[in-house]
């Protein structure tokens, strides 16, 4: 048999899955230019059950959306074409199962796999610049579709396969091409093009095995391929007897293919297992991942260790307790020094949060109180900021963000606070600082943004900052966090009605506020 005739008797196949009606429609419609947005709403309410299923993930943290979406005409124009196309392809494959009784390939473990690869793959490109993680959540999905395209073609043949590849994806590959002359790549490819799926989700499928092979072909196409590779490298260590083998290889091919520092790799690892539980539960699968990563390499360093410990090994481990419990607890301590950190940094920005905030603010003001000195602190807000997360996206808006930070860490002394406190408002503590030193800091952070070149890609904004200043003394009876911060607030408003892109000290009449503009 040749790769040619597998496909075709593949194609040809009565077992060869086709779309829900709903979905085969709406590929073709959203490939014409002159198909509107409403249109696609209205194709999409026709299915009540995917309505509601659409909307249950719109309004989860899968989008983090501030507000509720409440019907679909809504989430189109809030999503977009290429977001609402991935979610009812994904609905639409979920719905694929075994099309008769007692098939040995196993169609939920097939999705639930295939569904954390999507979310690995969605966190990998969360990590770089104009991105879709909507198209890549689906690119992921897709990635091994030709293994359930395979089984349910050759039921007989194809499951064997995949038993004797003990979960080995280049053993797999070999084998279905002595048995097939045709890989899952290829036949999934295919059978995606045959689906009139657009080439953003059939190249990757084709090419996430052989990234060599990939010639000719759009950056962000081979660009896709890659997250898609390495996704299946992520996902694969919740489901490999040997996930030691498996982070190596991911740590190692992630700062070859896409320049991921040890920073980012630590972010996405830490991150996925919950990602993942969370995500199956707005899709309805039945999938938990009980361990993060660093214990399945604990255990797996473990089993390893066992295996190949002799009887005199024994012996000497057990002569080793005691430094081994040690380095266990100092491992256990630092930890929990490491999700201390976590729990007190913001998730988007990596600035320090409210939260830790408020106890540093608390912390200030008791030390100031003993020895006398003064303190600042400016509520800072980003001017304009939902008029420009309308213009420009969310996406958009949270680059502005996190750039916002970066600018004002480089501004800060050893000893000073910058941290998010909601939304697109900051705030900064300035210890031992004077009402006019604190205003020169105030302008020259303010300065250092507004002259900024906030740069995403091809795209260049212009972004400024309005900044409320209060202060006290330690023996004053304003040295209070709640009153620093209200006074703050205030002149942030003044700073806002008079223009923006300034700052504004809070100046009012009462005799025993000691911080004059």
């Amino acid at each position: 048999m040749t790769r040619e005739e597998t496909l075709a008797q593949v194609l040809q196949s009565d077992s060869l899955p086709t779309l829900p009606a709903v979905a085969a429609k709406l590929l073709a419609i959203a490939s014409r230019e002159e198909t509107t947005m409403a249109e696609i709403a209205d194709l999409v309410s026709m299915d009540v059950a995917l309505s509601a299923k659409i909307l249950k993930v719109v309004n989860s943290a899968f989008y983090s959306f501030p507000q509720s979406i409440g019907s679909i005409h809504k989430a189109v124009s809030v999503l977009g074409t290429n977001a609402v196309r991935s979610l009812v392809l994904s609905f639409s494959l979920l719905s694929i199962k075994a099309k008769r009784t007692g098939e040995a390939f196993d169609y939920d473990a097939f999705w639930s796999r295939s569904l954390a690869a999507g979310v690995a793959a969605k966190l990998i490109m969360s990590q770089m610049k104009q991105t879709d993680p909507e198209e890549i959540f689906i690119a992921g999905m897709l990635q091994n579709v030709g293994e359930m395209i395979l089984a349910r073609a050759f039921p007989q043949q194809y499951p064997p396969l995949r038993e004797q590849a003990g979960g080995d994806e280049e053993r797999l590959l070999a084998l279905e091409q002595a048995a097939f002359a045709a890989d899952h790549a290829f036949i999934g490819a295919k059978v995606l093009q045959h689906w009139k799926l657009p080439s953003s989700l059939v190249l990757p499928t084709a090419y996430h095995h052989s990234l060599d092979q990939f010639k000719g072909g759009k950056p962000e196409l081979l660009r896709t391929a890659r997250v898609v590779y390495l996704s299946s490298l992520l996902s694969g260590m919740f489901y490999s007897q040997r996930p030691d083998l498996l982070h190596k290889q991911f740590r190692t091919e992630a700062a070859r293919l896409l320049r991921f520092d040890g920073r980012v790799l630590d972010r996405i690892e830490n991150s996925v297992q919950a990602e993942i539980n969370q995500t199956a539960r707005y899709f309805d699968l039945n999938l938990v991942f009980e361990h993060p990563i660093e214990e399945l390499l604990q255990e797996a360093n473990q089993k390893l260790a066992q295996l190949n410990m002799s009887y005199e090994q024994v012996n000497r481990e057990l002569l080793r307790a005691k430094m081994e419990l040690f380095r266990v607890n100092k491992e256990l301590r630092e930890k929990n020094a490491r999700l201390e950190a976590l729990a007190n940094v913001d998730a988007l920005t990596e600035a320090y949060n409210h939260r830790y905030f408020q106890n540093f603010l608390r912390d200030e003001v008791r030390r100031i109180k003993r020895n006398g000195k003064p303190l600042a602190l400016a509520m800072i807000d980003v001017d304009n900021f939902k008029k420009f997360n309308d213009e420009h996206g969310h996406q958009t808006g949270d680059f502005v963000l996190r750039e916002v930070c970066r600018v004002a860490a480089t501004m800060l002394r050893e000893h000073d606070l910058f941290a998010r406190y909601g939304g697109e408002e900051f705030v900064c503590v300035w210890p031992e600082t004077d009402p006019d030193h604190a205003r020169e800091l105030a302008e020259a952070l303010r300065l250092a943004i507004s002259t900024h070149t906030f740069e995403q890609g091809l795209e260049r904004y212009g972004v400024t900052v309005s900044l409320g200043l209060s202060g006290c003394l330690g023996d004053s009876e304003e040295a209070a966090p709640d009153a620093l911060i209200g006074m703050a607030d205030q002149a942030l408003m003044t700073a806002k009605k008079n223009g923006k892109n300034r700052v504004e000290v809070y100046s009012p009449k009462t005799k025993w506020f000691k911080f004059k503009n």
